[in-house]
């Protein structure tokens, strides 16, 4: 017999994806209910992009894609690095490591896009992370692409466009304009817990990914923070629990929580002058 849960999320279908590379809890997330892995090669250039930014950076293997490969049936993403000379030869190296996906950071031009879709010839997905003016820009014509998904970077996008916050393009409508450019599965922000989050709530989050119908995101780096005393299973059960409350709100709910959200996003803003 289903759980109530399990009735709502497939009515709201909406997919969780994990950074890690440990086999160990690669199975645990799987057992949990996440839907994908994610395998991080970004790495140059990122640490002068984001000097002074509380951000994270990985330096994933092809060893640690390897790994993760065999650790898992589900859905392998590979963040590849900016343009770069060597380009070519590691999406081959995803690909050939069994990447499902390769993801594009910091894209700034339709050419780009477009030479890495004629090389990859649809063996694995391709997707693009929107972090730059360029991108936002150019987004009518990606949408032209044959894309896997797209996902806002709100930390690097900020940097990119030197905003007071990394959630400024949620404030001002920028996520809201690029979801309405694509078709394919959309995502932005990061998630943990409803009850948890800095410096803004998760549960809003949830609200706002509810409110302009995102299909995927990731688990943010403080999930890991959040997980601790608490099994695997119990998190993705009360994530998966918030969104479904994100999706079966009424529309005075929406907008509601959508207000909520603008004046949280506005407070930090006013803190950060």
């Amino acid at each position: 017999m289903c759980t109530e849960l399990e009735i709502k999320s497939a009515f709201f279908p909406f997919n969780l994806f994990l950074f890690s590379t440990e086999p160990q809890v690669i199975r645990e997330a799987e057992q949990a209910g996440v839907d994908g892995f994610v395998v991080d090669w970004e790495y140059i250039g990122k640490a002068e992009r984001q000097r002074d930014a509380d951000t994270q950076i990985n330096r994933d293997t092809l060893e640690d894609l390897l790994r993760v490969r065999k650790s898992t049936s589900k859905t392998v993403l590979c963040r590849i690095n900016a343009y770069h000379p060597s380009r070519i030869q590691e999406i081959e190296q995803a690909i050939e490591a069994g990447a499902d996906e390769i993801f594009l950071p910091m894209v700034r031009t339709v050419e780009e896009v477009a030479a890495v879709l004629d090389q990859v010839k649809e063996r694995c997905g391709v997707g693009i992370l929107i972090e730059t003016v360029e991108a936002i820009e150019l987004a009518e014509s990606f949408s032209k692409f044959p894309l896997s998904r797209v996902y806002v970077g709100l930390n690097d996008l900020s940097i990119d466009r030197k905003t007071p916050s990394i959630f400024t393009a949620v404030l001002d409508g920028t996520v809201e304009f690029l979801r309405q450019k694509f078709s394919v599965p959309f995502g932005f922000g990061g998630l943990t817990v409803p009850e948890s989050g800095f410096p803004i709530p998760c549960r809003l989050l949830m609200g706002e990914m509810a409110r302009l119908g995102c299909q995927f995101s990731f688990l943010r780096r403080s999930f890991y923070r959040d997980l601790q005393g608490k099994t695997m299973a119990e998190m993705i059960f009360r994530i998966r629990e918030g969104l479904s409350r994100a999706f079966l709100r009424s529309a005075e709910e929406v907008e509601k929580d959508h207000l909520e959200l603008g004046k949280a996003i506005q407070r930090l803003e006013a803190k950060g002058k």
